[in-house]
């Protein structure tokens, strides 16, 4: 299994269904969202990266693939996401370990897409 994008995409559906029954609750999340990871005094990329560590913290497979995607987006390097991993390592031990290589495997997969994207077309 990857843990980046066939995470969210095996997460849409049962998403969306939960979505629909109580939207409230994800509107109130959506905003949130958008008012933590928005640019202020840190910028976007720096505030994913700290997401990315905390989902490795929390074991968390569909945030690991979210944040990795948004750090990625938001023009991350391959060593600015390892040292955000490293420092979850630091803070919650092992268990880090072992999700800490599937946020770096996300984000790897996430950022060659981005640089895909950044590339001229060769020809």
């Amino acid at each position: 299994m990857t843990h980046g994008k066939q995470v969210l995409d095996e997460l849409r559906e049962p998403a969306a269904a939960l979505r629909a029954l109580i939207p409230d609750v994800y509107a109130g999340f959506s905003q949130t969202y958008k008012s933590a990871l928005g640019d202020g005094s840190l910028d976007a990329k720096t505030k994913e990266l700290i997401a990315l560590g905390i989902s490795v913290s929390q074991q968390c497979d569909g945030c690991i693939a979210s944040h990795a995607r948004g750090a990625a987006m938001k023009g991350a390097t391959l060593e600015e996401a390892a040292e955000a991993i490293g420092v979850s390592i630091l803070m919650s031990g092992g268990p880090a370990t072992v999700y800490g290589p599937r946020a770096f495997a996300a984000f790897t997969e996430f950022y060659e897409r981005a640089q895909q994207r950044t590339q001229p077309p060769q020809g």
